[in-house]
This record gives C-alpha cells, sequence and structure tokens, in this order.
C-alpha cells in the first residue's frame, strides 16, 4: 500500500461549512473501485480532504494489488475515527455501502452511523431541474459552477488503467490514477457552493421588501403581481432565473426577486362540517342551521360537501399546500388552494418570508 498527501496551501472554501460542523471535525471521502459491485471488484483507492493547522489536505491510501485491500481499509477506517462529521457525493448509495461490504468480508469493524453525515448528489438531486443540469454528476456541477479539473478520464475508463499498474507498476499510471482522485476531492471541496440553492430552500428566506404591480398582459389585460425582493442565507454562486407555477424567480448572489400574480376573482370558502348547514339555491351559499330558522323551508336544503361554501370577491394569493388559513378554491374538487390578500396581511413581513420560501419550493419540486 502507498500513502500520499498533498497540501492544498491557500485553498478557501467559499461555503461557509462551518455553519455544519468545526471544519477540523470534517472529512470528505472519495473511493475508486474496478466495479460498482463490491462482490465482484477490487477497492484501489480511498481519497479524503481534511482541514488541519489553516491548510485543506488531500491523503490518498492507493492498493498496488488487490490482495491489499484490507490493509487499506484499515487505515482508513482508523484515521476517520478522529472526524465527527462526513461529506460525500452520493457516498450514500456507492461509497458507503461499499466500503461497509468491503470491513465485513474482512471482518474489519465499520461503522459510519458514528459519522454525522452530508450527501452533496442527494441535496443537489432534487433541485436539478430548478438549475437546468442535465444530470447531478460531479463534473456537470462542476461545469455549472465553472470549475476546471485537469483530469480527462472517467472512473469507468481508469479500470483499465488500474489493472495495467498491476501488471507493470508504471508510475505514470500511477500518477493517473491518483490525479482522477484528487481531482474528485478539489472538485468536492470546491463545488460546495451549491449548497447555497439547498439553502435556498431549506434556510430561512427574508422578504425585504413587498409591493405589488400593475400590468397588461399580452392580450391587454390589466394584471396584477406581487413583487417580493428576497435575501438569502448563502450567496447563489452562478445567477439562476426559473418559471414556474405562473410565478418567475430570479437570484443571484445574495439578493432574489420573485413574480406571483395575484388573482382578483370571486373565489369560495367551504365550511367543514357541512351537516351542520343549509344551502340556500337562490344565494348560491350556505349558513349554518342555527341561523337558517328564518329561512322558509322551500328555499333551503341540507348542505353537502360539494355547496357548503360561501363566496366572496377579493385579491388573492396562490397556495399549494395550506400555509395560511382561512384558505379558499374556485370549486370543491380543485387542487389550487389560495389565501386573501387582507390589509394585516399585507403589513405580515415575516408571512411573506415564508410564503417566499412556500412558492420557491412549489417551483422547484413541480
Amino acid at each position: 500500500m502507498r500513502t500520499e498527501e498533498v497540501i492544498l496551501g491557500n485553498f478557501k472554501l467559499e461555503y461557509p461549512l462551518e455553519r455544519l460542523a468545526p471544519l477540523d471535525q470534517v472529512l470528505f471521502l472519495d473511493i475508486e473501485t474496478t466495479g460498482f459491485l463490491a462482490s465482484n471488484s477490487s477497492l484501489y483507492l480511498i481519497g479524503c480532504a481534511f482541514y488541519t493547522e489553516g491548510n485543506w489536505v488531500i491523503r490518498q491510501w492507493f492498493a498496488q494489488t488487490p490482495e491489499e485491500e484490507p490493509e487499506l481499509l484499515r487505515a482508513f477506517l482508523a484515521f476517520a475515527e478522529g472526524f465527527s462529521y462526513l461529506i460525500h457525493y452520493n457516498g450514500n448509495t456507492f461509497d458507503l455501502p461499499y466500503l461497509k461490504h468491503k470491513a465485513d468480508k474482512y471482518g474489519i469493524t465499520c461503522n459510519f452511523d458514528k459519522l454525522e453525515g452530508l450527501d452533496i448528489y442527494r441535496r443537489v438531486a432534487p433541485y436539478k431541474n430548478f438549475l437546468k443540469l442535465p444530470n447531478c454528476k460531479l463534473k456537470t456541477v462542476e461545469e455549472f459552477l465553472g470549475i476546471k479539473r485537469e483530469d480527462g478520464y472517467t472512473g469507468g475508463e481508469l479500470i483499465q488503467v488500474y489493472h495495467d499498474y498491476t501488471t507493470s507498476y508504471d508510475y505514470n499510471l500511477y500518477r493517473t490514477l491518483l490525479l482522477h482522485n484528487s481531482d474528485d476531492m478539489k472538485g468536492m471541496l470546491e463545488i460546495l457552493p451549491i449548497l447555497s440553492y439547498y439553502d435556498l430552500f431549506n434556510c430561512n428566506l427574508k422578504a425585504r421588501k413587498v409591493q405589488s404591480n400593475y400590468y397588461n398582459d399580452i392580450h391587454g389585460i390589466p394584471r396584477r403581481e406581487l413583487i417580493l425582493q428576497l435575501v438569502f442565507a448563502s450567496p447563489l454562486p452562478v445567477s439562476i432565473s426559473f418559471m414556474g407555477r405562473g410565478c418567475h424567480f430570479k437570484g443571484e448572489g445574495y439578493e432574489g426577486t420573485l413574480i406571483v400574480p395575484i388573482y382578483e376573482e370571486e373565489l369560495k370558502y367551504f365550511y367543514a362540517n357541512y351537516k351542520n348547514y343549509y344551502y340556500l339555491p337562490t344565494e348560491d351559499m350556505a349558513i349554518h342551521k342555527s341561523i337558517a330558522s328564518f329561512v322558509d323551508k322551500d328555499y333551503r336544503e341540507q348542505a353537502t360537501a360539494e355547496n357548503c361554501y360561501t363566496r366572496k370577491f377579493s385579491l388573492y394569493l396562490p397556495q399549494w399546500e395550506v400555509l395560511t388559513e382561512p384558505f379558499f378554491k374556485r370549486d370543491y374538487r380543485s387542487r389550487d388552494l389560495f389565501f386573501e390578500l387582507t390589509d394585516d396581511i399585507k403589513k405580515d413581513r415575516d408571512l411573506f418570508s415564508r410564503y417566499a420560501s412556500h412558492i420557491l419550493n412549489a417551483m422547484a419540486l413541480q
């Protein structure tokens, strides 16, 4: 087994990782294997990155032959005991199960449950469409962020390179294998700002300014819209824009703008227990039985779930889950929900901050 270590020098993270854990307790992980199935392939390289004495360091354990697998595992797992937080890219699906399978094979204790973990891939994947990414491969995310790498190989292409190395021990092949893994490790450090998009949807947004605006649509019909000026918890490394659910979002750095349509129309509020109501067909509304005694029996009927409502013409904002009540609908079976834009709500900046998060998540996960 060979061990290599490289100090990255003046490398600086562009994401506030210390919000997750003390930097000296964080370990980044990436492995290289000769296949996807641990049962019929070999583990030949384990790479990690960690922070010590003011610098980020990459350490790599390399198996010169497949027989050195257990030595490789023991060295890495002993080193990992000094950390409390593990970060990887799609490691929950591949790296960690692979290492656990190999450890079980050799009777080596391997318990990643002691480490709090973060899978960058799983945090990015739900927002792939929002970011307009064709996929969430590490190299794709690097390209999105404008990160360049020296290595031009894929992990699959390096399988033959490793097989060639085990027969020739060619130093150039050895450096090629290490460079790929080293670039993966540096890439993982460099792509951390991609987590700012996860934060956009999962950390508190602040609505700095809220205003309504009038405009004419493409048919010349007057419309109204709500404009929210937002402040983010983490700066977006690449400016983005997205349209969905009839809303438009644009973000750059720490700030963004969210535009939401305001609907001016008559909607219905449905009462919860229709058995306690009468429906008045001529009035097209329901009233509680306690106040319906004055209505002639010929002009009232037992309400049903579909007609147990009152109607109101007002200004409304859309919501896709019940963020605020009372909520209104166009008809009983409609999935579209709305809440009234009242004078009190117009003054509730905290509500608009929560509303912005609600809208963004509805747009991203539609």
